[in-house]
This record gives structure tokens, C-alpha cells and sequence, in this order.
């Protein structure tokens, strides 16, 4: 109670940003406010990290493939919260993806339009995918446990269309 009251006074006086009920942010003062935190520093505090990432044309920034700005961080979670200022959120019911990366569910989220998504075309998509399996940065295994979980007939689709333009090596 005490934590409560002080924290909503320092957010009275400036010293703290008040983001949503019980959520604060101690930004740095300049001389035009306090800064505010990013969004993506709000949605990590309130949605998690876990079974959370980029959707949409922000799954295809965070992929390179495409030049699209969204006016909003777009993610995808399995247990979506109260609307979050700056951010749009996907439902997901996949619990496979609790045990995914963010950039690999960025990847499953790609793959559910990749025609409208990926603008830099299939093949660009294909080498980057590639190139993000051999630094370490995705793991094609876990992916390819967590996408017969995926309600989506086309992300399932185009995810075997990956694998085989990854060749065989791939699919072991």
C-alpha cells in the first residue's frame, strides 16, 4: 500500500511516467518532459517474453523484407492483455510457441501472408532464413515441432515451402 501511494505521488510530481494502472516508467527528465517509454519496452513488461513476438508488416521489418513502416507495434501473443497504447495484439492459441523466439514466431507470422508481407520476395525470405539458422539466431528444429500447433493452414503450407527451398539439409 505504501509502495502504491508513493509511486502515484512521484508520478503526481513528474518524477515517474505513468504508463497504465500500477505500471510506472522512470524516464529521463529533458528540458521538453520526461521521456516515455517504447512500446516495445511496455508490451515486453506487460505481455512477457515468452510466446510473444512481431506480426504482420512488423514481423517483416524485423525480417528485412519489406520496407513498410507500421504505425504501430504489431505482436502476436498467447495471452494478450487490456489494449496497450501503441501496440495492436494478435491472439494466438499455439502453446508450442511459448517455446519459440521471437524472431522465430516473427517467422511463423510471416508465413501466414508471406504474398502481402514479404516484399522483397520468397527467395530473398529463403536466403535470410537460411543465413539466421546458420548463425544460431533461429532454431529449425523447435520450429518444426511448434508448426503443426499453428491454426493456420497457410503458415503450415508455406513453412514446408521453406523448408524445401532450404534444401535437404533442412529437413533432418
Amino acid at each position: 500500500m505504501a509502495a502504491r501511494k508513493a509511486a502515484s505521488r512521484a508520478a503526481k510530481t513528474g518524477v515517474l511516467v505513468p504508463v497504465r494502472r500500477g505500471l510506472y516508467y522512470r524516464g529521463v527528465p529533458t528540458r521538453y518532459g520526461m521521456t516515455k517509454p517504447r512500446a516495445e519496452e511496455v508490451a515486453r513488461e506487460v505481455l512477457g517474453d515468452r510466446g510473444v513476438g512481431p506480426t504482420g508488416y512488423s514481423a517483416a521489418r524485423v525480417w528485412g523484407v519489406t520496407t513498410q513502416v507500421p504505425p504501430v507495434l504489431h505482436l502476436a501473443a498467447l495471452f494478450p492483455s487490456d489494449p496497450i497504447p501503441g501496440i495492436k495484439q494478435s491472439s494466438r492459441r499455439n502453446p508450442a510457441r511459448l517455446e519459440l523466439n521471437s524472431l522465430e514466431i516473427a517467422l511463423l507470422e510471416l508465413l501466414r501472408e508471406p504474398e502481402l508481407l514479404v516484399e522483397a520476395g520468397w527467395d530473398v525470405l529463403v536466403d535470410r532464413v537460411r543465413q539466421a539458422a546458420r548463425e544460431g539466431s533461429i532454431r529449425l528444429d523447435v520450429l518444426k515441432a511448434a508448426v503443426p500447433g499453428e491454426s493456420s493452414v497457410a503458415a503450415r503450407e508455406h513453412f514446408a515451402r521453406l523448408l524445401d527451398g532450404l534444401g535437404p539439409d533442412s529437413h533432418g
